[in-house]
């Protein structure tokens, strides 16, 4: 990472300064406000630091050699790691269109120099608080979000609608939930809700797959979206069989401690959907709909019937490699309801 979380105490500025003497003045006022200061010469060794190491800001000279000022703003403006880092130009250079460029490529201020002392310390405050507001609201993001959501969110904006793509939807929840939820203190069961979900996501996410929605016991996983992911069929075949294995191993401790056992039953198919943020501006959140999400859901169902803890479609199936296939077996077609025409359902052994 490039920026890091903004914390009360020293920030960690970086200096871009050819001139040594100005460089070291400059230092030197920064460093007397308490922050701590990483000074260098032109804008080549600057891209490097910002690379290797976390800044909280940078304050930036426009005529440098090898790399100039603006040259850096540009690099910067294109890179979804750096253009957050706020950043205050410190420049000679003299005209409105010198100050325009800087801003128009992302600079949060132009001060020309000589730098004055009490300015530069309120223009570093301010750009520090704005940076601390970002991090929370970039926190808050990630807390209620997946991770995959907030990188799209950050990368391509927040907007209402969809688009369509191809993945593999995935849906699971315990069975025999609502006589388990009856049997139990209400503690217990958010105690064994929140070590089922600890186990599912992290079998779902080890294999690429996102979680957008959990209700109950229930959950919906999505592989393919909102980033893309190769093999997405595998990936959740994968997933599922590993959510198994780890359900059963948990189903025995439980059974051990004298509580109930702990099955699960998943649903898989793969095909088009479409994808994006549904709701209000106020309150929105990251899904996929169409006829490929509700067949998953259904199969998800038809798993108590059929007596299998994975249930696929054919298109899952058919994106699968032949080592997997093998342990698969045909359930022949099945008519599910809201549908015309039945479909080819396999079990996963």
């Amino acid at each position: 990472m490039t920026t890091r979380p903004l914390t009360l105490g020293a920030a960690r500025i970086l200096l871009v300064e050819d001139n040594r003497v100005n460089r070291l003045l400059l230092a030197r006022q920064v460093e007397q406000l308490g922050h701590q200061v990483e000074a260098v010469e032109n804008g080549r060794i600057a891209l490097e630091s910002l690379q290797a190491r976390s800044f909280d800001l940078l304050l930036l000279d426009i005529e440098m050699p090898e790399l100039d000022g603006f040259g850096l703003l540009e690099l910067l403006l294109a890179d979804p790691r750096l253009r957050d880092l706020p950043v205050i130009v410190t420049s000679g250079l003299e005209g409105i269109a010198n100050v325009v460029r800087c801003i128009e490529l992302g600079a949060e201020d132009y001060l020309p120099k000589p730098v004055n002392a009490v300015i530069l310390k309120a223009r570093i405050g301010a750009c520090l608080e704005k940076k601390r507001l970002r991090d929370e609201q970039r926190e808050l993001v990630r807390r209620f979000a997946t991770s995959e959501v907030a990188q799209d969110v950050e990368r391509s904006g927040f907007s209402l609608g969809g688009r369509h793509v191809t993945g593999t939807v995935m849906f699971c929840d315990i069975r025999g939930f609502t006589t388990l939820v009856e049997s139990q203190p209400p503690d217990e069961v958010i105690e064994l809700l929140n070590t089922y979900y600890t186990l599912m996501f992290d079998a779902i996410n080890g294999h690429g797959g996102v979680v957008n929605q959990m209700i109950g016991d229930g959950l919906m996983a999505i592989f393919g979206a909102p980033m893309p992911l190769s093999g997405h069929c595998q990936c959740a075949v994968s997933a599922a069989q590993e959510m198994v294995e780890m359900a059963a191993q948990f189903s025995l401790e439980q059974v051990a401690a004298g509580k109930p056992p702990v099955r699960i039953g998943v649903g898989i198919a793969t095909g088009e959907m479409v994808a994006g943020y549904t709701g209000t501006r106020e309150r929105a959140t990251y899904t996929c709909v169409g006829d490929t999400v509700n067949l998953a859901a259904r199969l998800e169902a038809h798993t108590k019937e059929a007596g299998q803890p994975i249930l696929i479609d054919a298109a899952t199936h058919a994106g699968l490699p032949a080592s997997m296939a093998a342990v698969t077996v045909a359930l022949g077609p099945h008519l599910f309801k809201g549908k015309t025409l039945a479909v080819d359902i396999y079990g996963v052994t």
